[in-house]
């Protein structure tokens, strides 16, 4: 693994889904990847919609990169905000079909597995870098129960064993992904917040003590 004074940081991102031409998560990890400027280096990775090869892909990609830092991210389309996420659940609740056709219903991700586990990223830092910064950002309190909870919940419980840093950051649609009539936000604006993600994690600092709660 990496050390903390040469990191590597691992991105993953989505590929398009669900009739999609492109997904805006795997747009905004290649231009962080492209203008980062150190400490160390960033490495991106594309994961499948897939559920049964998500896990797969991301030890796949572990084990090649010895990241000290993954950061997940995938596009929710309907959110407003750039979503650092707190939790990743143990169940698979499909709505529509993965790539390969597949719509598991109320099924738990790892039936020996914990129900549920928490980010080790900054998230309250990286709302608070991400506003200053001038793009909208909130934390949030679920991943949904998608291929992207799946990732997550997969993500956590390789960290856990691997000791590495990791979470999942959920972005809105751009105007060039948005497949309905749904808010975006630009291009830009996303790979700021998950520049500033990225750094926010990097720093072993503890999380900022501020509220990031939701009455419902």
């Amino acid at each position: 693994m990496a050390t903390s004074a040469d990191p590597v940081v691992l991105l993953t991102a989505f590929e398009p889904f669900g009739g999609a031409a492109r997904n805006p998560s795997w747009d905004a990890v290649q231009a962080v990847a492209s203008a980062w400027d150190g400490p160390g280096r960033v490495v991106v990775e594309q994961l499948p919609v897939v559920f049964a090869e998500v896990r797969a892909a991301i030890v796949a990609a572990v084990t090649e990169h010895r990241p000290t830092l993954v950061i997940a991210t995938g596009v929710a389309e309907g959110r407003t905000t750039v979503s650092p996420e707190r939790v990743a659940v143990n169940i698979d609740d499909a709505r529509i079909p993965d790539n390969a056709g597949a719509q598991p219903i109320d099924e738990p991700i790892d039936p020996r597995g914990p129900d549920g586990f928490l980010t080790t990223l900054p998230i309250k830092r990286i709302v608070r870098a991400a506003t200053r910064a001038g793009v909208p950002a909130a934390v949030s309190n679920t991943a949904g129960t998608f291929t992207c909870n799946h990732a997550f919940y997969e993500l956590m419980s390789i960290a856990a064993n691997e000791g590495f840093r990791a979470g999942f950051v959920h972005v809105p649609a751009t105007p060039e992904s948005a497949t309905g009539d749904v808010p975006t936000l630009p291009l830009d604006d996303l790979v700021t917040a998950l520049t500033l993600a990225v750094r926010e994690s990097l720093d072993p600092a503890p999380d900022a003590v501020v509220t990031g709660g939701t009455e419902h």
